[in-house]
């Protein structure tokens, strides 16, 4: 009767190696590293849960810092897109004299020509009577005739127009300062409105950079803590478990099965994380969307985002960008310590 032989070191890396390659050998293979990762995140609970809770900061600060951004730019646009400018034109100024300047304005580029509106002195007194026909006494007053004359002559005719650009405004100056026409028709008593609501512009766009670096600047800071925490996490869970990794490698256990473990503990604390953030994200948004509405702040594009349709897609995202930092860490620490044993 044959001797049964020792396999060699060589032949059972081979052996371990072709069973590897069998599909149910892989399933049951994946399911252990799944099984092994849970057991190890709920061994170092306390330093799962605080790599989790500092990575859901970092998700929070970093949502707050993408909505405010948008919410502060949108509300800059929308002042944008109402403001008008106003021309003064002396009194009397006649309705052809009017269409000529209205002409050049046109003519410009910025200028929007659906927003042109043109009053004589009689359109701008009927405008001022109409904005206040709950005063009786003021009323009676304009409707008699000498008093209808002298206020025509006093009252300025008026062009407003919209511009594309209300921050480049030199083109539309050039043509209402330079020109001749529009220089002889200027009411010397009211300028041009070119700077309305500019320095409320600003101070929006301002608040928006602001808010952007910030947030920018205070979301890297809580990333590298939260990477730190999980490369920390993994490289004491590395050297907790050196014996056993050792004891793999020996027997020839594949690289990913002894790195899953630690992947799948990092992984499970940016899921948590994205969950619990993205959760907060919601109902925090809906909390303040009825008082920034109140304050006449457009929110409509985050509104449209938290509709069922794309609800589940911000889950996913803020879930995805968890397990991303989660890997991206672990990976680190997997790199510089595991190759150590």
């Amino acid at each position: 009767m044959a001797e049964k032989t020792t396999p060699t070191k060589k032949e059972s890396k081979k052996y371990l190696r072709t069973l590897s390659k069998d599909r149910g050998s892989r399933i049951r293979s994946k399911r252990r590293v799944i099984k092994y990762g849970t057991i190890g995140f709920g061994r170092n609970i306390w330093l799962s849960a605080a790599s989790a809770l500092v990575m859901t900061i970092t998700l929070l600060i970093l949502f707050a810092t993408v909505f405010s951004n948008v919410i502060l730019t949108e509300t800059a646009n929308s002042i944008k897109d109402k403001i008008d400018i106003t021309i003064f034109l002396k009194p009397e100024t006649s309705e052809t004299t009017l269409d000529e300047l209205a002409n050049l304005l046109k003519a410009d580029e910025n200028v929007k020509n659906e927003s042109l509106i043109i009053n004589t002195s009689e359109d701008e007194l009927n405008l001022f009577i109409s904005e206040h026909t709950d005063k009786d006494e003021l009323i009676e007053t304009l409707n008699e005739d000498e008093m209808k004359q002298i206020m025509l002559k006093n009252m300025q005719a008026t062009i407003r127009f919209k511009v594309y650009d209300p921050e480049n405004l030199d083109s539309v100056k050039n043509i209402i300062e330079n020109d001749k026409v529009f220089v002889e028709n200027l009411d010397e008593e009211k300028e041009p409105t070119y700077n309305l609501n500019q320095a409320e512009i600003e101070k929006i766009s301002s608040w928006a950079n602001i808010a952007k670096n910030g947030g920018l600047i205070l979301g890297a800071v809580f990333l590298a803590i939260s990477v730190l925490l999980i490369f920390n996490t993994v490289r004491m869970a590395i050297f907790s478990r050196r014996e056993e990794i050792y004891m793999m490698k020996l027997i020839g256990a594949d690289r990913s099965f002894i790195r899953g473990p630690f992947l799948v503990e990092a992984r499970l604390s940016g899921l948590i994380s994205g969950i619990i953030s993205a959760t907060i994200s919601y109902f925090g948004f809906k909390a303040v969307y009825p008082i920034l509405e109140s304050y006449g702040i457009s929110v409509s594009k985050f509104a449209n985002l938290f509709h069922t349709t794309w609800l589940v897609a911000f889950f996913g995202i803020m879930i995805f960008v968890g397990i991303l930092i989660g890997s991206i860490s672990a990976r680190l620490a997997l790199k510089k310590y595991l190759r150590k044993l």
